[in-house]
Order: structure tokens, then C-alpha cells, then sequence
């Protein structure tokens, strides 16, 4: 077990909390290999392509060739530590993304050199926006062709609505690039292939170059000169301005996320890696620099709030859970306080009390014991029985919780059998460990096939349970068709009145409930409201009347998909002496809900998907009458790097077999892309 010292405030300040960001193959796993190799923390370069990257241990991520879970590794950079999470860039993976952004205090987003900005970019970007996290971008594979470097920073400009600021500019494009141009220092960095990458050589500019430059690095200047008086002197007065000052300035830029800076560089061809860690430890915040993490006392609603220290009370959040070995590690953030090994701790979310048996730093699939963790450290704890995605751990004596992660909701289902009675027990254990760590996933048994319908954020996200389910446990069940998750609404006010009067085991249970339903905006959600005076009703019988309403709201009466997006108002109540109960109330109210759902025009909604096309000019034709053919409502239809791009949303449902249909109108040449946008009513 490694010993852990309470970091000093100087530690702190040099520690860094970063995800690397972005959409599927910009080359992020790439590019987080390379830090790890040049950091000295691996001593073999692993490659995605091969299936070797240490970042992406899952057989199934080898296999494709891509992350599926945010792997979370720590690596030293003089004079900083550095945790990252290498976060997925699938679509169906996105919550994933969510709960990484979570606890990140920085990121850095990784571009396509070719592709610039594309869909999953702006989902991961627009996640980060929301949590106030500072960012640099890499723009990344330089050496492909048809490398833009200026259209990828207009890009970031103009779809992420980012202050995009060079600090690099590369030296050449495509089969021509070869280096880096360093706009802070005014070098050229030259990478030394032999030594893949690792040392490299600073090299001056000839005055071509300074020439080449002078517009970018105008820019800079200007740019850090709006966050610094001294450096605007210097500058007005044509006298050289020191490098630490501008860093420094464009530091502070960063952190008030005014600006974005922008690096460049090719991870595969092992060029303008290491500064990229340079900049991690330049401009992105330490946890003494992002602002403090509030919550709330749920005893007494107060805002309460710690500080980043070691001797505040503990405060932590649990992003993720993964079972390991049949064992469950919670992956937290400690925003306050420490944890040690075999320690106590209050679960305030479930509340639960905890024991934190076992606490380890991460290296993706690897694992180093520790005997204490402290604020700032992000870490896995085994042996805590009650821990899911999102809890809070603190203490009891100081009560905190943290904000939530959002949930998703799931867009399709496949509905799995055992394929025998011993397997079928194990199933369901196996099942309710994955829900455990991945709250994306539902589960549901249908009573009348006896079959288990199993939800998630799309094809690929079920497919990959499926074959976890076949390496892990060795179980095969039989699965049929994916199938799109729907849910229910109502289109206009609708209202009835509900009786239940009958005799059970010789008890005469009666109910008289009357309610109205009317629509709510779409992703509102649920309410239920009483308009009668509660004084003069039982609370066992207004809580019978809830959960009736509640129950009922989970099988809507077009197909019996929950309801959504409708308020419920009860309105009135009988009663009859000696006769009225809490379950007639509860029936009766399931009874009136059922006949003012159906008074209120029920409507199905299926999920809207946003997507994106991108193909060769010739077969823009072919694509628009393709995706007509689908239901598909064109949006846009824009240029990028020589492709044309059509976007425009489609009900998921059309969209089945679609890829297959793509490739034979384009032959091949089309790339296609889809993510989830709302759940509407099907016109």
C-alpha cells in the first residue's frame, strides 16, 4: 500500500483534474497514449488501430477500435500531476461524457485536422459549457490529407461559438507537416521521429517565417493584452514582451473561459504532444481555481459549501461504477476533506452508511492501493455496498449533497430470454450489476412473454452488454430484434371521475375520485396537484391517491408506454362511511386517470433523432430523396472540407437498417451520424 501524505496548498495548485474530449476518432485515446508514454507513466506505445492502447483495456473497445468507458489514469508532468479521464466519443456513450464532465475541472477538446467540429464535438463541448469548464483544443492528425488548421479554428469559432486563440500554428499540412510553430516563444518545434517524438529540437525562425506568423501571433498579443495593462504598454511601445507574461495572461483569459487555446499537432505521428501537457499545466485550473463546489443540507435545505482542504469536513461524488472481477469499484471525486482506507462514511443519497474497505489511484484497467485520499484527488474505493452513479458520500455529522448528474432517458430495447432455468437466476444478477455502474441502462420484466427488456442509449450501447454478457459470464441469451422506446402524452385537457366499490376478503373497500389531465411543454415532466382540501382527508388516503395516479402514469392507454409531459389535478373526493378506504381510494384513482387519459387525446412520442451525413457532392440527390424515404426533415446542407453535409432530424424508428441503405446509394462513400434530440408525438 503506498502512503499518502495531506497535500500542501502549493501541491493543490498543481494539480490538474482533465478530460480529454471529443467525437468518435479524433484521436483522442492517441493522444492520451502519448501523454502517458512521454510522462513516463507506460514504456510502450500502444495504438488504437492495433488494439493495444492501454487506455481502452475492454476486449470490446479493442475489437472496435474505439472507448466505451471513461478510463481514468494519473501521470506526472514537472511540476504537475495530472488525473485524466479518456472519455468515449459514441453517441450512445454520451452519458458517460456527462458524468466525467462532472468532475473535471479542465479539459482539452481533440479536432480532426480534417473534419474539424463535428456532431459529437458540439454534444461534448455544449455538456462542458454547462459545467463551466475551462478548455484548450488540439487539432489533431495534421499529417492527413486535406489538414485545414485555419478552417478548423473558424469552425470551433463558428459552431461551438468558442474565442478560438492559435498559440501554435503548424509547419506545413498533410504530406508537409513536419513541426510545430510555437506563437508564445516564436520557435519551431521540431520532433525527432527515431525517438518517436520524444525529444524534439527548438529551433529559431527565419525571417520567412516570422513573416508567415506575424498575423497570428498579432493576434495573441492582442488578445492577452485585453487581460493585462503592463503587456499593452509593451506592445504600444514596440518593446519585446516576455513569454511567462503572456502566458499568464491568457492563463487568466482561459480560466474566465473568455478564450480557447488552440494547439496542433499529429498524436499518431508523434508530433506536439508534450506541449500540449505544457499547456495543461499553462492554463487549466488547479481545484484551488474553479469555484467551490456547493450543495445543500437536506435537513434543512441550506446551501452548504467546503473548502478545498484536507481539513474541511469530506465531500465527495461517485461518477461512475464498474464491477471488477463480480466486484463493484466506485470511482469518486473528493472535492473536501480525506477518505482513508476502512473509513465510515454517510451515503447521503441512499441514505446509507458506508465503509470505504480498500481505496486505489486508477490506471485504466490497473490499480495502485492507497491508504488515505485527500481533496482534489480522484480515486476508486472498494467494498462500498450501496454506491451507484451520482451519490454523495460525506460525513453524518456534516451533511452535504452534491448536485446530481443528469439522467438520460433510453431510445431502444431489446427483450432477452435465458436460454435455460439455470442460467435464467444468474442472469438477473448479472443484469442488476450492470445497471449498478451504467444508470443509462433499464430493465424491465414483461409479465406476459416472461421475457427481460432490456434499454439503452442505442444499438451499439446494447450490443456491447450483450458480449460483455458472453466474455465476462459466459451467459448467452436469446435476444430478438431492437426495438424503439416510446412514450405517451396527451394533446388536449381531459377529466373523469373514478369509482371503486368493492368486497375483498370480506372488507367492502370504496373510492370516489375525481381529476383532470391537461399537457405540460414538452420534457416538463410529471406533476400531480390537489385541489380539495387535504385537512379534512386522511394522509393514508391522499398517498393511496398519489401512488395510484403514479402507477398509472407508468402504462399510458395508447400502447401502455409511460406517460409524460401532463399534469394531473385531483379535483374532488367522496366518501361513504365505514366503507372508504386507502386502496379504493388508490383503485379509483387508477381508475380515473385511465378515462381522462383517454378524454385527452393521447398521443404516442418516439424519439427524434439529429442527423448528420456527410457525403461526396454526386450523391447529395441520391441522400436527401434516401433520407425523405425515412421521414427525415432536411434542416441544412452546408460545405466542409470538400464533403457535403446534410443535416435534419428523423424518427428513429425509420432509421433501422439505414447505414446499410446509405452505403449501397453512396457507394461507401458516405459517413453517417445520429444522436438523440427529444421525444415527440408521432404526426
Amino acid at each position: 500500500m503506498t502512503k499518502t501524505n495531506a497535500p500542501s496548498a502549493k501541491a493543490l495548485r498543481n494539480l490538474r483534474n482533465i478530460g480529454i474530449i471529443a467525437h468518435i476518432d479524433a484521436g483522442k485515446t492517441t493522444l492520451t497514449e502519448r501523454i502517458l508514454y512521454y510522462s513516463g507513466k507506460i514504456h510502450r506505445l500502444g495504438e488504437v488501430h492495433e488494439g493495444t492502447a492501454t487506455m481502452d483495456y475492454m476486449p470490446e473497445e479493442q475489437d472496435r477500435g474505439i472507448t466505451i468507458m471513461s478510463a481514468v489514469t494519473s501521470c506526472e508532468w514537472s511540476p504537475c500531476m495530472i488525473n485524466i479521464i479518456d472519455t468515449p466519443g459514441h453517441v450512445d456513450f454520451t452519458i458517460e461524457v456527462e458524468r466525467s464532465l462532472r468532475v473535471l475541472d479542465g479539459a482539452v477538446g481533440v479536432f480532426c485536422g480534417v473534419s474539424g467540429v463535428e456532431p459529437q464535438s458540439e454534444t461534448v463541448w455544449r455538456q462542458s459549457e454547462s459545467y463551466h469548464v475551462p478548455k484548450l483544443a488540439f487539432v489533431n492528425k495534421m499529417d492527413r490529407l486535406g489538414a485545414d488548421f485555419e478552417n478548423v479554428v473558424e469552425s470551433i469559432r463558428g459552431k461551438l461559438k468558442a474565442n478560438a486563440i492559435p498559440i501554435q500554428y503548424p509547419d506545413g499540412q498533410g504530406d508537409e507537416f513536419k513541426g510545430v510553430f510555437d506563437l508564445v516563444e516564436m520557435k519551431c518545434l521540431v520532433f525527432d521521429q527515431d525517438s518517436d517524438g520524444e525529444q524534439f529540437d527548438v529551433v529559431d525562425l527565419t525571417e520567412e517565417q516570422k513573416g508567415m506568423l506575424e498575423p497570428w501571433r498579432e493576434k495573441l498579443i492582442e488578445t492577452a493584452s485585453d487581460n493585462d495593462e503592463e503587456i499593452l504598454e509593451l506592445y504600444l511601445s514596440g518593446e519585446e514582451i516576455p513569454a511567462d507574461k503572456i502566458r499568464a495572461a491568457l492563463r487568466e483569459a482561459t480560466l474566465a473561459q473568455k478564450i480557447v487555446p488552440v494547439l496542433v499537432g499529429s498524436a499518431l505521428k508523434n508530433i506536439g504532444v508534450q506541449p500540449v501537457l505544457d499547456a495543461v499545466c499553462h492554463y487549466l485550473p488547479s481545484p484551488l481555481e474553479v469555484p467551490q463546489t456547493k450543495g445543500i443540507n437536506p435537513k434543512t435545505g441550506d446551501t452548504v459549501s467546503f473548502g478545498v482542504s484536507h481539513k474541511e469536513p469530506l465531500s465527495a461524488l461517485v461518477f461512475k461504477v464498474a464491477m471488477d472481477s463480480g466486484r463493484k469499484m466506485a470511482m469518486m471525486r473528493i472535492y473536501s476533506g480525506k477518505l482513508e482506507a476502512g473509513q465510515a462514511v454517510y451515503n447521503i443519497t441512499q441514505d446509507k452508511k458506508e465503509r470505504a474497505a480498500r481505496l486505489f489511484r486508477l490506471h485504466a484497467g490497473r490499480r495502485e492501493k492507497i491508504d488515505t485520499a485527500y481533496a482534489g484527488d480522484m480515486i476508486g474505493a472498494a467494498g462500498m455496498k450501496f454506491a451507484r452513479t451520482g451519490d454523495t458520500l460525506c460525513l453524518e455529522d456534516a451533511p452535504i449533497l452534491l448536485e446530481q448528474i443528469a439522467d438520460y432517458k433510453p431510445v431502444i430495447s431489446l427483450a432477452i430470454e435465458p436460454r435455460n432455468s439455470d442460467e435464467s437466476d444468474k442472469l438477473d444478477e448479472v443484469l442488476e450489476k450492470y445497471l449498478m455502474e451504467d444508470p443509462t441502462l433499464e430493465l424491465k420484466h414483461d409479465e406476459n412473454t416472461d421475457q427481460i427488456i432490456l434499454s439503452g442509449m442505442g444499438e451499439l450501447h446494447l450490443d456491447v452488454i450483450l458480449k460483455r454478457l458472453k466474455r465476462e459470464y459466459k451467459l448467452e441469451p436469446r435476444s430478438g430484434n431492437p426495438q424503439v422506446v416510446y412514450q405517451e402524452t396527451i394533446r388536449s385537457k381531459g377529466k373523469a371521475e373514478g369509482e371503486f366499490d368493492r368486497e375483498l376478503g370480506e372488507e367492502v373497500h370504496y373510492g370516489n375520485v375525481q381529476l383532470t389531465v391537461e399537457p405540460k411543454e414538452r420534457d416538463s415532466g410529471r406533476k400531480v396537484s390537489f385541489e380539495v382540501d387535504l385537512e379534512e382527508w386522511p394522509a393514508q388516503w391522499l398517498e393511496a391517491i398519489e401512488e395510484g395516479i403514479s402507477d398509472g402514469l407508468q402504462s399510458g392507454v395508447v400502447r401502455g408506454y409511460p406517460v409524460q409531459d401532463v399534469h394531473v389535478r385531483v379535483t374532488g373526493l367522496k366518501r361513504r362511511a365505514n366503507d372508504s378506504t386507502a386502496v379504493g381510494y388508490r383503485m379509483a384513482s387508477a381508475i380515473a386517470l385511465k378515462e381522462a387519459l383517454n378524454d385527452g387525446d393521447p398521443k404516442l412520442m418516439e424519439p427524434i433523432m439529429w442527423v448528420e451525413v456527410s457525403v461526396p457532392e454526386e450523391f447529395v440527390g441520391d441522400v436527401v430523396g434516401l433520407l425523405g424515404s425515412k421521414g427525415a426533415k432536411i434542416e441544412n446542407m452546408i460545405d466542409r472540407s470538400g464533403q457535403k453535409i446534410v443535416q435534419g432530424f428523423a424518427p428513429l424508428a425509420s432509421l433501422f437498417g439505414f447505414t446499410t441503405d446509405l452505403r449501397s446509394a453512396t457507394q461507401g462513400r458516405a459517413a453517417f451520424i445520429m444522436k438523440f434530440n427529444r421525444f415527440d408525438v408521432l404526426e
